[in-house]
């Protein structure tokens, strides 16, 4: 396995979809770096040579990636909280964050349902 940002990438898969599993690239960022890195996007990870491994490494250390980009996002999220902003409340009670709606859905935010009883007369 080629190791780019501290991931291991998948071998057998085209470049343009390996830099996908380094967490803050999606698929059009990994083709704007393989542009700038002159490497074929149909091209897999194991037919690389070690130049245009190189080419890509420097190419991605030029983005914010993985531990960098998690510890910003985090501080970003206790920054919201500690001034007390709408979204920073949101984030504090697990509820969602964008203005969805919670009455029906927003399981994944939530959590499985607490099922309450009614009351007995």
């Amino acid at each position: 396995m080629a190791r780019i940002a501290g991931v291991d990438i998948p071998r057998e898969k085209r470049v343009v979809v390996s830099l996908t599993y380094v967490f803050g690239i999606g698929r059009s960022l990994s083709e704007d770096i393989l542009k700038n890195a002159n490497v074929s996007v149909d091209t897999r990870v194991k037919d690389l040579s070690d130049d245009e491994l190189r080419r890509i490494r420097e190419e991605v250390d030029k983005v914010k990636t993985e531990g960098d980009l998690r510890r910003e996002v985090s501080l970003n999220i206790k920054r919201l909280q500690e001034i007390g902003s709408y979204r920073g409340m949101r984030h504090r009670r697990k509820l969602p964050v964008r203005g969805q709606k919670t009455r029906n859905n927003a399981r994944t935010r939530k959590g499985p349902r607490k099922t309450v009883a009614k009351k007995k007369k």
